[in-house]
């Protein structure tokens, strides 16, 4: 379904601003109509139980963000559901960066990128909540117990899957792993400070030198559409729909002729 006929298009109002000044929309909505789904479809399903390693991105309520590795054995992501992720999280250096801002902001994304094998990504957005061990496994008594007491569950992070799509293969590395004998064994929940990676920047000489520490003063953000005299999303929502209602024949005429030309980016 078009969707101008939804009434409502994916994505953020600044995605849409950009699309309109860089003449994209119609190839949007090409990607938005295709290829974004509120759910995890079975192919996706499969595509995460396999994975043994994701990106998460969070922000505080101020819109701070940070972003982070996740790793596990195969089956570390779990989907509970077609609209329902968990993953759990282990042991770590105690700071609890992405928790926090979880905490303060539920809208995360994830990414999982297959380098070894289909070389293609799939990401995930929607929205967050901590649960504990005990009570994630009250509800799903199902999910397995990890053997390496690095690797038990001290929080899980269950998201509410609000949009899944793909992350088109053509800049993704092909890699492959080492054996077994060439590369050292995980230290799973270790303190140990070398098997955690030391002071590989050499961030610790530098320490004495950092300035105390100040919160920002965090100003109000604008978006440069209404900074541009834009006064509503309203506004921003007709201005998408006349382009998309106007390429819309073209758009037809490209189909019909079927040339690889026609097709060229709109997916990636």
């Amino acid at each position: 379904m078009p969707a101008a006929d939804r009434g409502v298009r994916p994505g953020s109002d600044g995605e849409h601003e950009l699309q309109e000044r860089m003449g994209t929309t119609a190839r949007a909505d090409k990607f938005y109509d295709e290829q974004v789904l509120d759910r995890l479809n079975t192919r996706m399903r499969e595509f995460v139980a396999r994975q043994e390693m994701c990106f998460l991105a969070t922000s505080d309520r101020h819109g701070e963000c940070d972003s982070t590795f996740r790793a596990g054995p195969p089956g570390f992501l779990q989907v509970l559901d077609d609209r329902t992720l968990v993953y759990p999280e282990y042991r770590g250096n105690g700071v609890l960066a992405s928790l926090g801002n979880i905490e303060e902001n539920p809208h995360v994304g994830v990414l999982m990128i297959d380098f070894l094998k289909d070389r293609i990504g799939l990401h995930v957005n929607g929205r967050a909540r901590i649960v504990s061990d005990e009570e994630m496994r009250r509800a799903h008594p199902e999910l397995p117990v990890d053997p390496v007491p690095g690797r038990r569950a001290q929080l899980w992070v269950e998201i509410a899957v609000e949009e899944a799509y793909i992350h088109c293969a053509k800049h993704i590395p092909h890699l492959q792993k080492v054996s077994a004998e060439q590369r050292q064994r995980q230290a799973w929940g270790t303190d140990g400070f070398k098997r955690k990676g030391g002071d590989f920047f050499g961030a610790a000489a530098d320490a004495p030198d950092r300035p105390p520490y100040r919160p920002r003063r965090r100003k109000r953000y604008v978006p440069s559409w209404a900074q541009a005299g834009e006064p509503t999303r309203a506004a921003v929502w007709q201005r998408s729909v006349e382009r998309l209602l106007a390429v819309v024949p073209r758009r037809n005429s490209d189909a019909e002729e079927g040339t690889e030309e026609s097709f060229r980016g709109w997916f990636c």
